[in-house]
């Protein structure tokens, strides 16, 4: 079979390979989706701080068992399915306590391990879903990053009717105005500079969107949602100055959560977020619940993931690709690779 393989930063080559054959409780995958996600860009780029070469990518993925081995009893030749790409130790104390997305010894496929980006891969049954009948391939490359939303959201406890603020609208944002919506948030404001991104979060349920290079986020802040502004402020931008927005403008005794992961170390004001008493909380990857939830959410109409498919490459064509998201970084969202020869 043909598996990509990074060799270096920028250096993608095709190498045939056996194709895997699946352990007793494995399935074997063949291909169909993979979307290319930031931390993907940032491997190409070389500036990934977790990964080294050569790797093989692919964590946003779709694909249809055709093998699975003796010990499998769930999933079965023919389904359409998703992976869950964490591969954690089951023995720390996180995952004894149910937070596997946690572990102590965390890996994620593509990333510090051999990922999907080839014809045919074998998985643990453990680490697959089932997509519904009624959702492409295309849609389920897409559950991952819909369940990293999906879990961020959940991190505010309360977010049935909740006011919400989401700071950054790349495809994570976007996703996050979607799943606080889903969730049952009442209001959500959406903020970017781009005003393409932030045409697309208001189509797709922002009921603010504020261009904050053309306006004061402060004024537009509080004329949105009054003197005792919003519950809740997702920074999904991850940057200094967002951060900032959010811990100089949050009501006093409401929440941040962190849900951008910072190429940097930060440079925020602890004393406001102290004297404010504010809570700082993160969110990072999702846990198999998430997936069930963006499973739902997509069959229910609740997100759309098409909007935000901005094009889609052959598998041969991930230069290309990368080529195309570094041209094009204010109107893409999501590129799709497909990875089985029928297109």
């Amino acid at each position: 079979m043909l598996q990509q393989l990074m060799k270096a930063p920028g250096e993608i080559v095709y190498q045939e390979v056996d194709v895997p054959k699946p352990g007793a409780d494995q399935v074997l995958v063949k291909m169909k989706r993979m979307g290319i996600c930031g931390s993907d860009i940032h491997v190409n780029h070389g500036t990934h701080p977790f990964t080294s070469y050569p790797v093989t990518q692919g964590h946003e993925v779709s694909g249809e068992v055709v093998e699975v081995g003796s010990y499998v009893k769930k999933i079965k030749v023919g389904d359409h399915v998703t992976i869950e790409p964490q591969i954690f130790c089951g023995r720390c104390y996180p995952c004894l306590h149910g937070k596997y997305n946690l572990c102590e010894n965390l890996k994620v496929m593509g990333f510090q391990s051999t990922g999907c980006a080839s014809e045919f891969f074998a998985v643990d049954e453990s680490k697959v879903t089932v997509l519904p009948n009624n959702m492409s391939f295309d849609q389920g490359a897409m559950l991952e990053p819909l369940a990293v939303t999906v879990h961020a959201a959940k991190r505010y406890t309360d977010v049935k009717g909740a006011k919400a603020v989401v700071l950054g609208c790349g495809p994570i944002g976007i996703l996050l105005v979607q799943s606080l919506k889903a969730l049952g948030a009442s209001e959500v404001m959406a903020t970017d500079i781009s005003d393409y991104r932030l045409k697309m979060a208001r189509e797709l349920g922002a009921d603010y969107v504020v261009n904050t290079k053309e306006k004061d986020f402060k004024e537009e802040f509080e004329r949105a949602f009054g003197p005792n502004k919003a519950d809740v402020i997702y920074e999904c931008a991850g940057t200094d100055i967002t951060m900032d927005q959010a811990i100089q403008n949050a009501r006093k005794g409401s929440t941040i959560i962190l849900v951008a992961v910072f190429g940097k170390r930060a440079s925020v004001d602890l004393a406001v977020l102290n004297d404010h008493e504010l809570d700082l909380n993160t969110s990072m990857m999702y846990r198999h619940e998430d997936f069930v939830d963006a499973i739902k959410f997509v069959s229910e109409g609740k997100v759309k993931l098409e909007p935000l498919m901005t094009k889609f490459f052959g598998f041969k064509e991930f230069k290309e690709a990368y080529d195309y998201i570094d041209n094009n970084r204010e109107t893409t969202m999501k590129v799709l690779m497909k990875l089985d020869s029928e297109g």
